[in-house]
């Protein structure tokens, strides 16, 4: 196989999360007196991490350092403690079924690398996926710079270890790819998230898919 590892983004590229991340955020700017966002304009909003988020949701005049940072403490809070409502998108379990075998045989490693906060990342993947399903999971921690930065991609590449140019990074966002430019990755768009095809081909996507099973195409070259 050409390629060694596939790190997933997980909030809309293996999971259609939009309503559960906007019911959070509405629900913690509720709290303090804002007004809600309408949730498909969340579309537009996600991936760079739950700070900034929260940022542009508040409105311009309410943004100080102090407000941002306890509407997106709370929104956390939220979705750790929320009921999961989120659906993995048509075809992603069937996807990871199968890279399943190829990881008991040792020819690939799979991984989720999110701007998500960790300890709700790790409680959704495992709820929906198993806590085997992937060799790492990695969501945003206080300590390390989120995505498009590189050194997480990195770590993981490192813990498994791959190379960059051995590795496919896979998601739906400018983020995503401009993640994979700068670790060394394959940068792989998906169709069916959250940002336009147009977006992505503008971020530099060697290549955008339309469905999870046409990442076969590239595994098996």
């Amino acid at each position: 196989m050409k390629y060694k590892c596939v790190i997933f983004d997980c909030d809309g590229t293996l999971v259609d999360t939009l309503g559960d991340i906007a019911g959070a955020m509405n629900q913690a700017l509720a709290h303090y007196g804002f007004p809600s966002v309408p949730n498909e304009n969340y579309r537009d909003m996600v991936g760079w991490g739950i700070v900034r988020l929260a940022n542009l949701a508040l409105p311009e005049a309410a943004r100080t350092q102090e407000t941002v940072r306890s509407v997106s403490a709370m929104a956390q809070q939220i979705m750790v403690e929320q009921e999961n409502l989120a659906k993995p998108y048509p075809g992603i379990r069937e996807l990871l079924a199968e890279l399943a075998q190829l990881k008991l045989a040792k020819k690939i490693a799979t991984a989720v690398l999110s701007n998500k906060p960790d300890p709700a990342l790790r409680i959704l993947i495992n709820e929906l996926f198993g806590p085997q399903a992937f060799n790492q999971v990695c969501g945003l921690r206080p300590d390390v710079a989120p995505k498009p930065d590189p050194q997480s991609v990195w770590e993981i590449l490192t813990e498994i270890g791959c190379s960059p140019s051995d590795a496919i990074v896979m998601g739906d966002s400018e983020i995503d790819i401009e993640t994979a430019r700068n670790a060394g990755c394959f940068p792989l768009g998906v169709s069916w998230g959250f940002r336009s095809r147009a977006i992505l081909e503008e971020a530099g996507a060697a290549r955008i898919i339309d469905s999870p099973d046409e990442l076969w195409d590239l595994l098996k070259a």
